[in-house]
């Protein structure tokens, strides 16, 4: 029996859906147009031109003047014929160098000089049966930029120059994307698709292709493509923000009108996934892999698009989501014990290797140490045995039940402020696979009523077609080094199948005590009270000498963010290198008060709450998260935090068995000792800015290090707690007196920063060339560049302009014009201490032989920005894309959260006159802070460059 038919043994549809029956004649007795589709959310304009593209339009001001603009095509690698191996891929790239309305970078330039920014803004990506480009929150000040914005995704669609010159120069562009992504993972990565899909085009499309025909491929061949695949009926354009539902409607059928319906089109084919009846044992190894893991995967067929779309789609996507839950539980719990079988486990139902869309599975997952997979296989089979046989137990899924109804209820409570990203990413699922598009508030409703009727039993019943001994798929990745035995294909399937026939007893019912304070702490007071403070914030002095700062928001209707920040930090530390390295990363380990990791996560099944403590260099920080209703929870966790941290010898071993492993693994990249060998270079006489060795997780002393974080924390005195969202203040206050003014004072100990122990990189000018065996040839080039300053607003803006005209300038020249890397990360910054200082880094990566040449072409660019001034055009691009960021800002709850700590902790004000100091930037002080930096003496530039290994 399916488990869609098993499901209708229990669902029954009822007017718009509601599960309540039981008993109900199986799916095989119904036909499929007996099972009616739930009804589409009516905020969203659907319909589907002549020429056969489909579109969805919906309104919604989350962000205001702001609007996504996708197109979506159902064509990916899978369209491609042997010899147009990675040119979907190629031609998604290509589709933002010319157009017919917009030549050359006419896209870019266009979209740049509204505020928008290539990457965070205007981006695309190829999967192996869709590619979907993205317009993402792009200001829509006016209908004409909303309609050159449909011109766009016209183009796109129908109109791509392909000009040679452009295909030529983005050759080099993929083969530096390709050499970014080439390491031992990927290759294991790929040879396991072309095992797992034996014969199957499937596991011969990574969408990034094969470089010898990216370098080679003749130009007609991409035109062919394009001209075969891209057209009306594989494609819907997806246009969601604060726009006129009618208007784009309306220019869409102007806009595209023009486009011709397919005459003789080539049927677009789903491939197949064929069933097997013996078992696919997969097995791949690579001298720089660093992920060590292993699957097991039972193929099933897909759910047909008629049930997706029904209730029973929805039901299925629950009982999936359930038993995902409970079992990922599980073996989180069995990893936060020391001696694991495994390092990490999951479960996970859905698209057989996460990317087929003709056959679904459900896949078992575990990362093993090195060499480790017999016992990772034993303990996982395991695991499977127990699901399959036992089933899960009341307590757990009454966990999964509340987590995955909280969430629901977050979704639904904050309906009115999805943002437009959001809904985008709704409609292009639901045209590439088909499925629901309910309206919030129906959605909800029906969830919360099926998740009421659908009995733990009925979902233990489903298993045992989900894990079926039939179409099963097995796979190995590890690293191949001397001293790992990689098992043969025999031997592993031998161990799978000893694996699956163990005896397993059923797991014992674990009832977590919810209560997370068994006695409430006796509240103090709020003593002072300042309203309309900075920002339109409330001040509370507590009795405790605490301060409260707080600022009621509508950006989003169910959050709540906390902070809280004193002086202090490593910094002021009188501790070992070591344990200062370790003051954070060991700290949480042992869970709160009377609960351990595992037993606190179960405790907070069905909430919204989080708190965490850290130790920076110069501050003691506090952050926490909740919905509205689980604010009192939050500060039950942040009293908790300071008062009663859990130390747990058990999760510490585990700690040091799982990071050893890890240091272990990391070995294996040729990359991974060059963080080191730099942290060394620029800071040597700061070992604790160094990466963590095999030998100091050995060494560490765990009661010592958390006894340092508590020092950090023990008393309140100081610190001064901020709170933004969608507070109530008759709600807050009593809790604030109960939870934080009731927290320990240690009076007459000072808190202050250690400004002048913040540490900077080596002063002086240094070159510094290192050197590895690769496989893929690689060279990275890393510069820094400082200069002292004074510190203010427009100082910090002007870096921020340079940073972005560098970020354009760089694209160009080493990017496009060279052909030379996938991208190349610049920064500009004003860091205040121990003096105020300019910092410039940029870095990439390319191929060895050119990182010299290329890296010249930094300098030189930063030369003629200092001698000549900045572009006009970057200049301008820089500073409307500014306006664009901080405007939008201004509506996120967690940009306030920074901006009141910034004046209260220090006075400073960044926003008041963020307009005006921003319109007063000028291209000659861009031009100064440019001369500045090229002729510093503090200049530090490092190379990396591969070396062939040896044979």
């Amino acid at each position: 029996m399916k488990l869609q038919q098993r499901i209708l043994t229990f669902l029954a549809v009822v007017s718009l859906g509601v599960a309540t029956f039981s008993g109900v004649t199986p799916l095989r007795a119904q036909a499929p147009q007996s099972i009616p589709a739930l009804p589409l959310d009516t905020a969203v304009r659907m319909g589907k031109l002549p020429n056969g593209l489909s579109y969805f339009i919906r309104h919604n001001a989350e962000p205001q003047a702001r609007a996504e603009f996708y197109i979506v095509q159902r064509v990916g690698s899978m369209q491609e014929e042997d010899s147009q191996r990675g040119l979907a891929h190629f031609l998604e790239h290509i589709a933002f160098n010319g157009t017919k309305h917009f030549p050359g970078k006419g896209i870019d330039h266009f979209l740049e000089g509204i505020g928008a920014s290539f990457g965070s803004n205007i981006n695309a990506y190829t999967s192996f049966d869709e590619t979907v480009y993205t317009l993402m929150n792009i200001p829509v000040p006016r209908k004409s930029v909303v309609d050159s914005c449909i011109l766009i995704l016209h183009d796109w669609s129908n109109s791509l120059s392909l000009e040679d010159k452009e295909i030529d120069a983005e050759r080099g562009v993929i083969e530096e994307e390709w050499r970014s992504r080439d390491s031992g993972d990927a290759r294991n990565q790929e040879r396991l698709l072309e095992l797992a899909f034996p014969g199957n085009k499937y596991g011969q499309r990574m969408p990034i292709g094969k470089m010898d025909i990216v370098r080679n491929f003749p130009y007609q061949v991409l035109r062919d493509y394009y001209k075969k695949w891209y057209r009306p009926d594989q494609q819907a354009l997806v246009i969601v923000g604060d726009i006129n539902v009618d208007e784009v409607e309306a220019s869409i059928k102007r806009i595209f009108a023009d486009i011709p319906a397919p005459v003789g089109a080539a049927e677009r084919v789903y491939v197949p996934v064929e069933n097997n009846d013996r078992p696919i044992v997969a097995i791949a190894s690579d001298p720089e892999a660093t992920q060590n893991f292993l699957s097991i995967m039972y193929k099933q067929e897909v759910t047909p698009p008629e049930i997706r779309a029904s209730i029973l789609g929805v039901a299925t996507n629950y009982v999936k989501h359930m038993i995902t839950a409970m079992a990922n539980e599980r073996f989180g719990d069995i990893t936060q014990k020391p001696n694991a079988p495994f390092l990490s486990a999951s479960m996970d139902m859905g698209p057989l290797f996460g990317l087929a869309k003709t056959k679904d599975a459900t896949d078992f997952n575990a990362a093993f140490k090195e060499g480790g997979w017999e016992p990772a296989l034993k303990a996982l089979t395991a695991e499977i045995v127990r699901i399959k046989k036992y089933g899960f137990n009341k307590s757990e899924y009454e966990r999964a039940r509340k987590d995955y109804l909280v969430n629901a209820k977050k979704l639904y409570n904050e309906r009115n402020k999805r943002k437009n990203k959001a809904w985008a990413e709704e409609y292009v699922s639901y045209f590439t696979d088909g499925g629901t598009l309910l309206d919030i508030p129906t959605y909800y409703d029906l969830i919360s009523k099926m998740s009421e009727q659908i009995t733990l039993e009925q979902i233990n019943g489903a298993l045992a077609e989900l894990l079926t001994e039939d179409n099963l798929v097995l796979m190995l990745s590890s690293v191949k080094k001397d001293g790992v035995k990689i098992p043969t294909e025999a031997e592993f399937l031998a161990a799978y199948e000893t694996g699956i026939r163990q005896q397993v007893e059923p797991l014992k019912e674990a009832v977590s005590d919810q209560k997370l304070l068994d006695k409430l702490p006796m509240k103090g007071k709020v003593v002072k009270v300042l309203k309309d403070q900075k920002y339109g914030s409330t001040v509370w002095t507590l009795s405790n000498g605490v301060r409260v700062v707080l600022k009621k928001t509508d950006y989003k209707e169910d959050e709540i963010l906390m902070s809280a920040q004193r002086g202090g930090g490593i910094l002021s530390m009188t501790a070992s290198p070591l344990d200062k390295k370790l003051v954070n990363q060991l700290s949480d380990l042992g869970g709160l008060g009377k609960f351990d990791v595992t037993a606190l996560g179960k405790a907070l099944a069905g909430r919204i709450a989080s708190v965490s403590t850290n130790v920076s260099n110069l501050y003691d920080d506090i952050s926490g998260s909740s919905s509205k209703e689980d604010l009192e929870t939050m500060l039950q966790l942040l009293y908790l935090s300071i008062t009663a941290p859990r130390a747990d010898q058990e999760a510490f071993k585990t700690w040091q068995e799982q990071t050893l492993a890890g240091l272990q693994a990391a070995k294996a990249n040729p990359l991974s000792s060059l963080g080191d060998s730099v942290s060394r270079l620029l800071y040597p006489k700061n070992p604790e800015r160094y990466p963590l060795t095999e030998a100091e997780v050995k060494e560490a002393n765990y009661q010592r290090v958390l006894k340092l974080h508590h020092s950090h924390f023990a008393t309140a005195e100081g610190f001064t707690y901020y709170f933004v969202g969608n507070i109530d203040e008759a709600t807050l206050r009593p809790l604030v007196e109960r939870y934080i003014a009731s927290l320990p004072v240690k009076k007459g100990v000072q808190h202050k920063a250690p400004y002048d122990k913040a540490v900077r990189e080596i002063p002086g000018t240094h070159t510094k060339v290192y050197s590895k065996e690769m496989a893929t040839p690689t060279g990275i080039a890393v510069n820094s560049l400082s200069v002292p300053t004074t510190s203010s607003h427009k100082g910090i803006l002007i870096a921020s302009t340079l940073s972005s005209i560098l970020d354009q300038l760089y694209t160009k020249t080493i990017r496009e014009d060279e052909g030379g890397t996938y991208g190349v990360s610049a920064n500009v910054s004003l860091g205040r201490y121990p003096q105020p200082y300019y910092s410039m880094t940029v870095q990439f990566q390319t191929e060895p032989s050119k990182v010299e040449k290329l890296n010249a072409l930094v300098f030189h660019g930063l030369e003629d920005i200092a001698k000549n001034g900045p572009s006009q055009d970057y200049f301008d691009k820089a500073i409307k894309n500014m306006e664009k960021e901080h405007s939008e800002s201004l509506r996120r709850n967690s940009f306030w959260l920074g901006k009141l700590n910034l004046y209260y902790t220090h006075g400073l004000d960044f926003v008041t006159d963020f307009d005006q100091v921003r319109k007063s930037i000028t291209p000659a002080e861009v031009q100064a802070l440019a001369k500045q930096l090229i002729e510093t003496k503090d200049r530090i530039t490092i190379y990396f460059k591969s070396i062939e290994p040896k044979k």
